[in-house]
C-alpha cells in the first residue's frame, strides 16, 4: 500500500485552519496545486515506469511526425540545472518543458464546411475543475485570424489580466474535435498520453503565474506572456500512472475547497440575515426601555455578529440611526425645546432675507402624520431640512486654476488636489456630494478650501445648530435616495429640502455628538482587534502552508 506523503498529511490535518483565515480557501487551492507539481500530494510507486521512459517515447513520436512531414524538426531546449530547477524532484520524475513534451501552437487541417467549436476568452475558466464553454461555427469562419486547437490541447491566456487571473483550460467536447478562439492564447498539444489535466494544473500553479507575470512584455493593460517562457519554463514530469493519481487527488481536494467556499457563502448570508434582524430591531426601538431589551438580544450574539468588518460598519450605521431618533442619550426637561430653536432660526432667516443676503424660501407643505416615522422624544420637533439648511453649489474650476498650488479643492468626495489662490470657504464646512459616485455623500472640508460645482456648500444657523450633530444627521439620512432617476445620479435642493427629520434641543445635540464619538471610538477598537485577529490567523495559516510545502 502506498503511504500518504508528510506534506499531504500536514495539508489535510490543517485544512480547516487554513480555510478559515483571510483568503484561506484561495490559499488552499494554491497550496494544493503547488504540492501536486512538487510530487508531495500523492505517494510515489517505485515499480512504475519512470518519466525518463515517457520522454524517450515522446522523442520517438516527434521523430516519426517529422518523417511524415506533419511537423517541422525542432531545436531541442536544454535546462540549466543550477540556474533553472526550482526544487528537487521525487524519484522517477524528470525535469522537462512544454516544448519538449508536446507541440506548441499547432495548426489544424480541415474542410471549410466542417463544423467546429469557437471559444472566446470570457468562456475560459479560472477554476481548475470548470470546463470551458463554446459555440459552434463553420471552420471556414474561424480558421483564419484566431488561435487554433484540437481536442485535448491545453491553452493558457497570454494577455493581462487574464493570465495573472489563471485563465487556462483543456479543450474538450469540441465539434468534430477541432476549434479556434481568442488570439490571446498559447497552446500546447501534449504527446505520449500525458494527462492533459496534469499540464493544466501546472499552468495554474502560483509559481508559473508569478514568474510569468515578471517576464510579460508590452505596455500597461496590453502586457503579454512571451512564447519563450510558455514553452521553456521548467516542467516537472511524473510517471504516467502518478499523473493520474495526482489529477484525481487535486480534483477531490478542489471539491472540498468548493464545499468550504459554499459553506462560507451560506454562513455569510445567514450572518447578514441575523445581523439585519437584530440591528433592525435596535433601530426600530420605540423608547429607551425597548432599546435596552433589544440590546440584550444583540449582546447575546455579540461575538458572532461582529466577526467581520462589514458587521461593524452596520453597527456604526445603527448607532447613527439611534442618535437621530433621540435614543442614544436621555432627554433633559430643563433644555430649551427645539420649538424655540426653530423660532429663532426662522427669525434669523427672515432677517437675512430682508437684508438681501439669501433668497426667500420655497413654500413647502406642512408635515403630515404619514411622514412621521416614530414618536418624538421630549423637547424634539419635526422639521423639513429646508428649515435647517440651505445648500449652494460650489464653483467651476478652470484647468489653469487646477494646476496651481495652494488651497485644497473639494469635489464632493474625499478626493483633493492642490490648486488655487483663494477659497470660497474659510473654515471647516459641511459639503454634500451633488453628482455621480459621491452623490449624497457628506463631508467636512479643511479649514480653507474651494468647493467645486460637484458639491453643495451647506449653510445653517451656527447659533442654534451644532455642526457635528448636523453632520451625523445628514450621514444618517440617505440623501442619495432622493437623486434623479438618471444614469448619472444628481441631487438638488428640490429633492433635499422636503426631507423630514427630527430636531433636538441644542444642548442635547451636543450630548448626542459626544455619545456618537464615544461609540464610534469603540467601533474602531473592534475593527482594530478584528484586524489584529485576522492578521494573526493569516500568519498561522501561512505557517501551515509553508510547513506543508516544505
Amino acid at each position: 500500500m502506498l503511504k500518504t506523503s508528510n506534506s499531504a498529511r500536514k495539508l489535510l490535518s490543517n485544512f480547516d485552519v487554513i480555510a478559515q483565515a483571510p483568503q484561506g480557501v484561495a490559499k488552499l487551492r494554491e497550496l494544493i496545486l503547488t504540492l501536486a507539481v512538487q510530487g508531495k500530494l500523492v505517494p510515489q510507486d517505485a515499480s512504475e515506469e519512470p518519466a525518463s521512459m515517457l520522454l524517450e517515447r515522446i522523442k520517438a513520436e516527434k521523430v516519426r511526425l517529422v518523417a511524415e512531414g506533419k511537423i517541422k524538426k525542432e531545436k531541442p531546449l536544454t535546462l540549466s540545472i543550477e540556474e533553472e530547477i526550482p526544487f528537487e524532484l521525487p524519484v522517477g520524475w524528470e525535469w522537462s518543458n512544454l516544448k519538449t513534451i508536446g507541440l506548441i501552437n499547432p495548426r489544424n487541417s480541415e474542410a471549410d464546411a466542417v463544423k467546429a467549436s469557437f471559444v472566446q476568452m470570457s468562456s475560459i475558466p479560472v477554476e481548475f475543475s470548470v470546463a470551458h464553454a463554446s459555440e459552434t461555427r463553420l471552420w471556414q469562419e474561424i480558421k483564419t485570424g484566431f488561435t487554433q486547437f484540437s481536442e485535448g490541447d491545453v491553452g493558457v491566456a497570454k494577455i493581462t489580466p487574464c493570465f495573472e487571473n489563471g485563465k487556462s483550460t483543456v479543450f474538450q467536447n469540441l465539434s468534430n474535435g477541432i476549434g479556434a478562439g481568442t488570439t490571446e492564447l498559447h497552446i500546447v498539444r501534449p504527446l505520449g498520453d500525458i494527462d492533459r489535466k496534469y499540464v493544466l494544473l501546472f499552468l495554474k500553479t502560483p509559481g508559473f503565474l508569478k514568474d510569468g507575470e515578471e517576464v510579460m512584455t508590452g505596455s500597461a493593460g496590453q502586457k503579454r506572456l512571451p512564447r519563450s517562457y510558455f514553452e521553456s519554463k521548467p516542467f516537472p514530469l511524473p510517471p504516467l500512472a502518478e499523473q493520474s493519481r495526482i489529477v484525481a487527488r487535486v480534483e477531490s481536494l478542489m471539491q472540498l475547497c468548493d464545499a468550504l467556499e459554499a459553506q462560507g457563502q451560506l454562513e455569510a448570508i445567514q450572518h447578514q440575515q441575523l445581523l439585519q434582524a437584530l440591528l433592525g430591531s435596535l433601530a426600530q426601538s420605540a423608547d429607551a426601555a425597548e432599546l435596552a431589551h433589544n440590546w440584550q438580544r444583540v449582546a447575546t450574539h455579540f461575538d458572532v455578529l461582529l466577526d467581520r468588518p462589514e458587521a461593524i460598519d452596520a453597527l456604526e450605521q445603527t448607532i447613527l440611526q439611534l442618535a437621530v431618533r433621540g435614543l442614544l442619550v436621555p432627554q433633559d426637561p430643563t433644555d430649551e425645546p427645539a420649538s424655540e430653536l426653530l423660532k429663532k432660526i426662522r427669525t434669523e432667516k427672515d432677517r437675512l432675507i430682508a437684508e438681501g443676503k439669501i433668497k426667500r424660501d420655497t413654500l413647502l407643505p406642512a408635515i403630515g402624520d404619514e411622514e412621521k416615522p416614530f414618536v418624538l422624544p421630549l423637547g424634539w420637533e419635526w422639521v423639513r431640512l429646508a428649515g435647517l439648511i440651505r445648500i449652494n453649489s460650489g464653483d467651476g474650476l478652470t484647468s489653469a486654476q487646477m494646476a496651481k498650488d495652494g488651497i485644497i479643492p473639494v469635489y464632493g468626495g474625499n478626493g483633493v488636489n492642490g490648486y488655487h489662490d483663494k477659497a470660497n470657504v474659510s473654515k471647516p464646512t459641511l459639503v454634500i456630494g451633488r453628482v455621480g459616485y459621491y452623490c449624497g455623500s457628506v463631508h467636512v472640508t479643511p479649514s480653507e478650501a474651494w468647493v467645486t460645482d460637484n458639491a453643495f456648500i451647506t449653510k445653517y444657523s451656527e447659533n442654534f445648530i451644532d455642526m457635528s450633530w448636523l453632520y451625523w444627521l445628514l450621514r444618517a439620512t440617505n440623501l442619495k435616495e432622493n437623486d434623479s432617476a438618471t444614469a448619472q445620479p444628481v441631487i438638488s435642493g428640490k429633492k433635499v429640502y422636503p426631507i423630514v427629520v427630527a430636531f433636538p434641543p441644542l444642548t442635547e445635540q451636543s450630548r448626542i455628538v459626544t455619545r456618537v464619538n464615544e461609540l464610534r471610538a469603540l467601533c474602531q477598537q473592534l475593527r482594530d482587534q478584528l484586524t489584529q485577529a485576522r492578521h494573526t490567523q493569516g500568519l498561522l495559516a501561512q505557517a501551515w502552508v509553508e510547513q506543508a510545502a516544505a
